[in-house]
């Protein structure tokens, strides 16, 4: 008569159910994601500050150059969904409103896009309060922007779309 015993009694192993993940296995990055998050480990603390500051000075070297007031329906570039189906998106006018922006006539940026006018503050005082704690250690007070702040500025941004784009007056005037 043999004997029936629990698999791992004898031999001191915990049974299987004991030792099987509670889960799904956790997921492997790709090779892609553990060289950039390896790259940002090894980079100089000034170099994400400095890239962004590049990046900013490229899109105002680009408006500035660009005189996009100036600038004909249809000539290149241009906004493909304006372009194709004569509506205008959510970010249409943006460039110009720069452009006014960086020469100071303010009533003409906001007539441009009155969004964008708004955000920039924002974003600049976000960034400095960023890149002055990663510089030279500053304690600027950070934005939080939550997730409900950042619906409401969607869906705000979407209603302005919409809007601007109706046919009759007073929308009109959003039209640019």
């Amino acid at each position: 008569m043999s004997s029936v015993t629990e698999p791992g009694v004898a031999t001191g192993e915990p049974p299987a159910w004991a030792t099987a993940p509670a889960g799904p296995p956790a997921p492997q990055q790709d090779r892609f994601t553990r060289f950039l998050q390896r790259r940002w480990r090894e980079s100089p603390v000034w170099a994400a500050p400095v890239a962004m500051l590049a990046c900013m000075g490229g899109a105002v070297g680009y408006t500035l150059a660009v005189h996009p007031t100036d600038v004909a329906a249809g000539a290149v570039p241009t906004c493909l969904l304006k372009y194709t189906t004569g509506f205008l998106c959510p970010g249409c006018g943006g460039t110009r409103a720069a452009w006014y922006l960086l020469h100071g006539d303010l009533p003409a940026a906001t007539r441009h896009h009155a969004l964008f006018v708004f955000v920039v503050p924002f974003l600049l005082y976000m960034y400095v309060a960023w890149a002055g704690r990663r510089l030279f250690g500053w304690r600027l007070p950070q934005l939080r922007l939550s997730p409900t702040t950042l619906g409401v500025f969607i869906g705000i941004w979407g209603v302005f779309t919409v809007l601007r784009n109706l046919p009759w007056a007073p929308f009109t005037a959003l039209y640019v």
